[in-house]
């Protein structure tokens, strides 16, 4: 029996259960004062790390039974997503209109970007084959991803009438 694949996904829910509580009893109230410019800017700084999806290149060397094809969409939609959030984030810095329509594509990014590793990943049997680092990115900052995404979709549609501010704080820094 492999005890892998329940143990991952055990681990992926209790993360998402773990990430969510956190969000909600920490992060949403420390969210809600800021301006909206600065809560996308917190939110997204988790989405700039997903280059680390870089290391399933390793991983297949060691053993990792994903195709090439399937390799080369985790990457390409994950290191899109993070050049997408840190283009964002920018752009909130520098308060440009651009920084909306940039969230919401990050968000349409995520959703597909998923939805095709997921399929990818049932397609190939990929569940409950990762380990080690590849492992703990599933079991771990996945999850992690999914509760800042839910995030930045209610940022965005939550505060979506509330224009940037334009304090001192918020230009010069």
């Amino acid at each position: 029996m492999n005890f892998l694949q329940p143990a991952r996904a055990g681990t992926q829910l209790l993360s998402l259960i773990g990430f969510a509580t956190l969000a909600i009893w920490y992060v949403v109230p420390r969210l809600k004062p800021l301006g909206r410019a600065d809560a996308l800017t917190v939110l997204l700084w988790i989405h700039v790390f997903r280059y680390v999806a870089l290391q399933a290149f390793s991983a297949q060397k060691a053993g990792f039974p994903i195709s090439d094809g399937n390799l080369m969409e985790v990457v390409v939609g994950d290191g899109a997503g993070s050049v997408i959030a840190f283009a964002t984030i920018v752009a909130l810095r520098y308060r440009a209109r651009l920084a909306i329509p940039l969230a919401w594509l990050l968000v349409v990014e995520t959703i597909i970007d998923t939805f095709l590793n997921i399929r990818g990943g049932i397609h190939e049997n990929l569940m409950g084959a990762a380990n080690g680092v590849t492992w703990l990115i599933l079991g771990f900052y996945v999850p992690l991803l999914m509760v800042s995404l839910a995030l930045i979709i209610w940022q965005l549609v939550a505060r979506r009438g509330e224009a940037f501010d334009h304090s001192a704080e918020g230009v010069s820094r």
